[in-house]
């Protein structure tokens, strides 16, 4: 085995691994993984994909080593397409076409962060081809959700009559935002939600140490691949334990290196706490000992909405240094009325 794949084999998680064995023993030309962000629905469409064209494929899925396998990990193989918005293709090392690539060099339009109707077509035609290895094809659909009205309708004449030797896998994490239709003619795989305890053993392996594993699983409510890609960020695990005391004091610099996005997402996350403690629920996301005081719900309510209306620009903010600021004096002044 490759240093390559023996990274690849060994950044797979457990619980992966096990429902890719389960889905390998069913039957069917057409899977849609579902479930919240965090849990795997790539990783393992992915393994699906290469149990599929493997050459020497077992139970437990694909060898790793054989030549459709390596193929797969350097994004060359003959009969795999993989549909994303061009975003997502670029940061996971799947190559646009040529005709993409050429737009996006030629700066006559930026990536699209939705699944191109072009690029559905294109997939209908791969999959009416022969196969170039002759062990059929597979077609990779993910984020499956970001395929619009247009686009899904494209696919799916294709999946009610698919070509003999072709497979579909589509992952979502918002499943109830693609069409009926699509849903219906797949066989439907809810991800599996593993333990603390295995999470917490897989983000070691993954060179994240004890404490700071516990911070950013809870950080991350408990979905193990968002909490690695915390851990991965470049911030400090105990900058999230203090947020809530750095709003409380209307300190900027606390978060003076976050994205407006991020700093949103764990307002959000704060605000989801400390209303849940208004109701004497536990919090999800921080420990009890790091909230401010209970607030009244009618200062949180006004907050949340302020949030989520602001969730809606954070992506192309006017003036990222002062959205923070604004977003910081909104906490502060938050956290320190209504109690």
């Amino acid at each position: 085995m490759s240093d390559v794949d023996a990274a690849v084999a060994a950044a797979v998680p457990p619980w992966i691994a096990d429902q890719t064995q389960t889905l390998l023993a069913q039957r069917g030309h057409a899977w849609l993984v579902q479930g919240p962000s965090g849990l795997g629905q790539y990783p393992l469409a992915l393994a699906l994909v290469r149990a599929w064209l493997c050459e020497r494929a077992t139970a437990q899925g694909a060898c790793g080593h054989c030549g459709s396998c390596h193929a797969i990990e350097v994004r060359t193989h003959a009969d795999v397409c993989v549909l994303m918005p061009e975003t997502d293709m670029i940061a996971l090392g799947w190559p646009l076409s040529e005709k993409a690539q050429a737009e996006v060099d030629d700066k006559k339009r930026k990536p699209s962060k939705e699944i191109r109707v072009d690029a559905m077509r294109d997939a209908v035609e791969f999959s009416q081809r022969t196969s170039a290895r002759g062990r059929g094809k597979a077609v990779l659909v993910y984020p499956a959700e970001r395929m619009n009205t247009i686009t899904a309708n494209a696919l799916l004449k294709t999946l009610e009559e698919p070509p003999g030797d072709v497979k579909f896998v589509l992952a979502s994490e918002a499943a109830h935002q693609l069409l009926p239709t699509i849903r219906s003619r797949c066989l439907g795989h809810s991800m599996v939600w593993p333990s603390d305890s295995a999470s917490m053993d897989w983000l070691k392996t993954q060179g994240v140490s004890t404490p700071d594993a516990q911070i950013w699983l809870r950080a991350a409510g408990g979905r193990p691949s968002d909490a690695l890609n915390l851990a991965q960020s470049g911030r400090d695990a105990k900058s999230w334990a203090m947020l809530p005391k750095a709003m409380v004091l209307g300190d900027v610099s606390a978060v003076q290196n976050w994205s407006p996005p991020d700093l949103i997402d764990a307002l959000q996350k704060l605000c989801h706490d400390l209303m849940a403690t208004a109701t004497l629920a536990s919090p999800r996301y921080f420990q009890s000992a790091d909230l401010p005081k209970v607030l009244a719900m009618a200062a949180l309510a006004p907050w949340s909405k302020s949030l989520l209306a602001s969730a809606r620009t954070a992506q192309h903010p006017f003036n990222p240094g002062l959205m923070l600021e604004s977003l910081v004096s909104q906490a502060q002044n938050t956290l320190n009325s209504g109690r």
